[in-house]
């Protein structure tokens, strides 16, 4: 379970597009914040997460987050402004589980390591869903949980909605504020559709080939995407977002991705569920938990800002700004499938330790929390108001780390 959401540039209070997502998978499924370099390959083939594709002479520099054992990435930037974030949807379409394919965030990560735009982006997703399907595994420990994916595809200028179903799709320009979570979102109102789309409904008999073609309800399963309450979250992410239409900053999207959707004072962990945006596992019906969390800040001039969580639990995490062409992210150990000395487990454990008596425990770090974090987008915008160079931007990002460990390190005696 995920939620993206998008704001153009028209819609921010600087002019800057903002693509923000919260990463919700296994909640011991620790999740890796890395920085890849550009690269001339000279490899013939590249190992994705289950299969191998014919490898590109070029990839572009990215920034990712990403589940730590997995090649692909849940969300990620790469160093042209163009950023991508992805969400399960649950569809009609069966999977053949003999044919292994690419999983949804090797799509997410090949299109930002090859494309340049949103446009380039759409272009290689779809093509290598023809070519490669998408029939692949999408869990960590949860070995048969299969699923399609939909993405939100962004660059300086534009931004794209595109929902999956095995290899069809349709295609959603964005026009102001867009979000989309665990279901399909795209009815009648697709700006394309792929060449079989509705030739494979029709095929199935979910679609009568005379009425408004609705993507969304031809192609969508009922039982995953009600039990997900992916339309309360969307609706919520929707509703946040356009309350700040024209005036979007990053502190209001910080807010988004950390709500849960009920009332903040009597919010308990134990009780959360999926209608939350910031989620908290708790049962079988409500199994995923929020890993990892991100918001790109892609500047028509000046420098992108990529600010990671590199924690799970927003509301109890900070977010961190990284930059292109810097080497504040080689210093920070990646997590492993265990406790270990990684920023990942250390917060994961003083989470876990907050959550046993939320309200109490929360209010012992939430002043300190709030106050660095009001600190880091205060010294962001001032540093890149005037002249800057990316030793400043090297210097500011790993000085930002390191006072997000003092704290770690801090509330870690608390317990």
């Amino acid at each position: 379970m995920c939620d993206t959401f998008v704001a153009l540039p028209k819609a921010t209070t600087d002019g800057s597009l903002i693509l923000s997502k919260n990463s919700d998978r296994e909640p011991d499924e620790a999740q890796a914040i890395i920085h890849i370099p550009q690269k001339k390959n000279t490899e013939k083939t590249l190992q994705c997460t289950y299969i191998s594709i014919p490898q590109v002479s070029e990839t572009y520099e990215c920034i990712l987050s990403k589940p730590f054992q997995m090649w692909g990435a849940e969300m990620g930037v790469n160093a042209h402004g163009l950023a991508i974030g992805n969400e399960a949807v649950f569809t009609k379409v069966k999977f053949d589980k003999k044919k292994v394919g690419l999983t949804g965030m090797d799509l997410l990560r090949l299109a930002l390591e090859r494309c340049k735009n949103a446009k380039e982006a759409i272009d290689c997703i779809t093509s290598l869903l023809a070519t490669h399907g998408q029939n692949a595994n999408g869990g960590y420990k949860n070995k048969n949980f299969y699923y399609h994916n939909s993405f939100i595809i962004a660059d300086t200028k534009d931004a794209w909605v595109l929902e999956t179903a095995g290899n069809e799709w349709a295609l959603e320009r964005v026009k102001d504020i867009r979000s989309i979570s665990n279901k399909l979102s795209i009815s009648t109102n697709a700006d394309q559709l792929s060449s079989e789309a509705k030739t494979f409904a029709q095929q199935n008999k979910w679609w009568d080939g005379k009425s408004a073609f609705d993507f969304q309800k031809n192609y969508s399963d009922w039982l995953y995407t009600t039990v997900g309450r992916a339309a309360k979250r969307q609706a919520c992410t929707m509703e946040l977002g356009m309350k700040k239409n024209g005036q979007l900053t990053i502190a209001d999207c910080i807010s988004i991705l950390q709500t849960h959707n009920i009332e903040e004072s009597t919010f308990k962990p134990s009780k959360a569920n999926t209608g939350s945006i910031c989620m908290h596992r708790t049962s079988l019906l409500n199994p995923s938990s929020t890993t990892g969390s991100m918001i790109a800040k892609i500047r028509k001039q000046g420098a992108y800002t990529i600010w990671l969580t590199g924690t799970s639990m927003p509301c109890l995490s900070i977010y961190i700004p990284f930059f292109f062409g810097t080497n504040s992210m080689h210093k920070i150990p990646s997590p492993s499938a265990t406790a270990d000395n990684s920023l990942w487990w250390r917060a994961e454990k003083i989470h876990q330790w907050i959550c046993k008596d939320y309200k109490k425990r929360k209010a012992l770090i939430n002043e300190e929390r709030t106050a660095l974090q009001h600190k880091f987008i205060t010294q962001e915008n001032e540093l890149l108001s005037k002249d800057y160079t990316l030793q400043s931007l090297e210097t500011f990002s790993s000085n930002c780390y390191a006072e997000y460990e003092e704290l770690i390190n801090r509330w870690s005696k608390l317990m």
